[in-house]
């Protein structure tokens, strides 16, 4: 091996030496003995570390029971208002304010109890206990007879009719003989649908101008829908050119009863002996199913003369004029007026002629 190659081999593991070489020295240097004498003293003499306070818990509401002071009166208030609570809702399901108003009258007079002045100081302060204890319940009754009055007052607005009489008053010379038309709107002298490329439409009955013009010279015509107001008096305007419908009546005077508007006749200010209802769902919209008069309800069919074919018979009770119209409406129940109104007319002139044909009689 030359002297060259022989340098470098040198080199090279002296390098390698190094790169493992610890740097922990092999002589550490010696810590400073102390003697214990000199750590007491030390100790002694330094000032001891405070011990922090320590770091208070937010109360959660998880107080300890036993030691509350107010628990029994919590929970004694607690179940004033929830009994309260339970019985004002019991009264409320099961009696009407007026009964409710009876029930409680002796309660709410217990606060007037009182003794004559010469009576003893314990009688007299009986009185005056039992006084004070019967305060907050009858106070407590008073307010719910007052919220539920106003309550019940707001819902009748919404659903009783806006008025006890819902007409005014008819004429002196008209009440005794003249009967009231009830109709309904929609199906009955209307129908209305909507279709996407021409919007809402409404479409008048066929022959409905001839039987309000016909029928207003014997009834008093009134048109009772459960449609709104602003919805009503257009289509009446126009369908009516003529006035002969005198009244017209929408949802605000119908009664709202189990998700449905209904027309409540008794409300109408007129003798229920001489109202006749007339709708395509009379037996479905009206309080008073023997005042109805059931008709097709009407679906756009341009052959339909239902209408025209009521007008006999109407025009025959307003001359007739019986004292009772409900028993005459009985007896067509079930049936299609207008065909046994025209049945019933031939059987009553074929019995006409057959007595005109008797021979007469000379005495009774």
């Amino acid at each position: 091996m030359s002297q060259l190659q022989s340098r470098r081999l040198l080199l090279f593991l002296v390098n390698k030496s190094n790169r493992f070489h610890s740097t922990v020295s092999g002589n550490p240097p010696k810590a400073p003995i102390v003697s214990s004498a000199s750590l007491l003293n030390n100790a002694s003499n330094s000032k001891s570390t405070p011990i922090p306070p320590p770091i208070p818990v937010p109360n959660m509401g998880f107080e300890d029971d036993d030691h509350d002071p107010w628990r029994f009166l919590k929970f004694g208030l607690f179940a004033s208002l929830a009994g309260a609570a339970i019985t004002a809702g019991y009264a409320t399901y099961a009696y009407s304010l007026e009964e409710v108003d009876e029930k409680t009258k002796a309660l709410r007079q217990a606060t007037n109890y009182a003794v004559e002045n010469d009576a003893p100081g314990l009688e007299k302060f009986k009185a005056l206990a039992y006084r004070t204890a019967m305060t907050v319940p009858a106070k407590s009754t008073e307010l719910y007879l007052d919220l539920r009055k106003t309550l019940e007052e707001h819902v009748r607005g919404f659903t009783e009719p806006t008025s006890e009489k819902l007409l005014p008053d008819m004429h002196p010379l008209e009440a005794p003989h003249v009967f009231t038309l009830v109709l309904d709107l929609n199906e009955t002298l209307v129908h209305s649908d909507w279709k996407r490329e021409r919007g809402w439409r409404t479409f008048k009955r066929p022959g409905v101008e001839a039987f309000l013009e016909h029928l207003a010279q014997f009834y008093e015509i009134v048109v009772y829908s459960d449609q709104l107001q602003m919805y009503v008096d257009p289509i009446i305007e126009r369908l009516d050119a003529k006035g002969c419908i005198r009244f017209r009546l929408s949802r605000s005077a119908t009664r709202y009863q189990d998700g449905k508007h209904y027309r409540d006749l008794s409300k109408l200010n007129r003798d229920p002996k001489r109202i006749i209802y007339v709708s395509g769902h009379a037996l479905e919209s009206t309080l008073q199913p023997e005042n109805a008069l059931p008709v097709k309800a009407w679906k756009v069919d341009p052959e339909d003369t239902t209408l025209l074919d009521l007008i006999p018979f109407l025009e025959f009770v307003a001359r007739q004029r019986p004292a009772d119209i409900r028993p005459v409406l009985e007896s067509y129940k079930g049936q299609d007026i207008p065909t046994e109104f025209i049945k019933r007319s031939k059987e009553l002139q074929k019995l006409k002629s057959q007595k005109q044909q008797q021979p007469g009689r000379l005495w009774r």
